[in-house]
């Protein structure tokens, strides 16, 4: 299950952008990538009430795949029937209902498989991160399959991702039973929504941690928006147009998601040898090298720039975001934690994410003249911002000392 649904989104999520400007939409990138973060702020906690209270999880984890599916394939249709006069509007609309139902099954795959887990007797902290491993050993593949066949610049990504939806649709079929609520213990919708954690900005120490949350989440959708159509402009350079980088982009991004793997199991040794508040700074700076080491490199001889820059993405992608997760969990009461779970989500990768992607598009688009983009400002710029947000948080972000040390 966890492998065919990151295997879903890895089809495209990497190499939609080097898609879109080949159809002329390359100013409208950001907004693809907006809408995931959009419907990320309450399209899960909506679906999580309606798996609390009438359909089972897995029933809705299906349907919901059944509906991205479907919406992915005719995204699929009417670019392949449209090409390069394909409409911003129409394809963005059927993209977005396609996204909506996608994200909120990130959600209930984690609540599918605990339910497994339980039902089997066995342990939920022990034995689901290396089934969860399997997710992004998923995205990988389909991040490989796409590139290699030839579908990163053009519509049938969209099929791939479209084809997997409905396989898992169907294997949901095959899934243990979940329980639905049919006592007291539902939840209204304020608390699915986590609106009640907001009570936690009255906090100064827990406001500054999130509105820090929400500037580093900014940085979160930037490559995954721009990096391969980066690295696919160097085609129209003769010195660079043959080389691995350019031909094969989407596997030499994927390098990051390998990274992001390995990076999960080094948090433990970081945690307790610097603690939570230097192990979030690591990742703010690590952002400022991923950003940097774009704009430093090149396809060619600078090509090591490129993979260093992918390695590094682990380390700025997983430190912030389980560091972060802990940090949130200690300092919240346990009649809060999902709460404040679910909002830290909401600032990193709804807010924040959101705001990265229109942000960013921005940058690109006034660094843009005559259709060709001056790349090497756009990824400085991107650095800049991450090291001011990182000087930032050293300075004005001050847990107590027990906060910081690990246990």
């Amino acid at each position: 299950m966890n492998f065919l649904e990151f295997a879903v989104w890895g089809a495209y999520l990497t190499c939609m952008g080097i898609y879109l400007s080949h159809i002329g939409m390359a100013t409208h990138i950001g907004s693809f990538y907006a809408m995931q973060g959009l419907v990320s702020i309450i399209m899960p906690a909506l679906m999580g009430i309606i798996a609390d209270r009438w359909i089972p999880a897995q029933r809705l984890l299906g349907l919901c795949h059944l509906m991205a599916g479907a919406f992915m394939l005719l995204a699929a249709w009417y670019g392949h029937t449209e090409g390069s006069n394909a409409q911003f509007g129409l394809l963005f609309t059927i993209y977005s209902l396609s996204v909506a139902f996608y994200m909120p099954t990130l959600a209930l795959t984690n609540s599918v498989a605990y339910n497994a887990l339980t039902q089997a007797g066995m342990d939920t902290v022990r034995d689901f991160p290396p089934i969860r491993v399997l997710g992004t050993v998923g995205f990988i593949c389909t991040m490989w399959f796409v590139d290699i066949m030839g579908y990163k610049s053009n519509e049938l990504q969209f099929v791939v991702s479209g084809v997997l939806s409905i396989v898992l649709f169907l294997y949901t079929f095959t899934l243990p039973g979940c329980p639905v609520s049919k006592g007291g213990d539902k939840k209204s919708l304020r608390e699915a929504l986590g609106l009640q954690a907001f009570a936690l900005f009255k906090q100064k120490k827990m406001a500054i941690f999130f509105i820090f949350s929400m500037l580093l989440g900014v940085s979160l959708q930037i490559t995954n928006g721009f990096a391969t159509p980066f690295m696919e402009s160097f085609a129209k350079l003769p010195e660079f147009a043959d080389t691995f980088g350019v031909k094969h982009s989407v596997i030499l991004y994927s390098i990051s998601q390998i990274s992001e793997t390995l990076c999960i199991l080094m948090i433990p040794f970081f945690m307790k040898k610097y603690g939570i508040k230097n192990v979030m700074l690591i990742a703010m700076f690590a952002w400022v090298f991923r950003f940097g080491l774009l704009g430093a490199g090149n396809p060619g001889a600078g090509v090591w720039m490129f993979v260093l820059s992918m390695i590094i993405y682990g380390v700025a992608f997983d430190f912030f975001n389980i560091s972060g997760s802990l940090f949130v969990d200690k300092s919240t009461d346990p009649s809060m934690r999902s709460s404040a779970q679910g909002l830290f989500m909401l600032m990193t990768n709804g807010l924040g994410a959101t705001i990265g992607s229109f942000a960013a598009q921005a940058v690109v688009d006034s660094n843009t003249v005559g259709g060709v983009t001056a790349w090497q400002s756009c990824w400085y710029t991107f650095a800049g911002y991450a090291l001011l947000v990182g000087i930032l948080f050293a300075v004005v972000f001050r847990p107590k000392k027990e906060e910081i040390a690990s246990e």
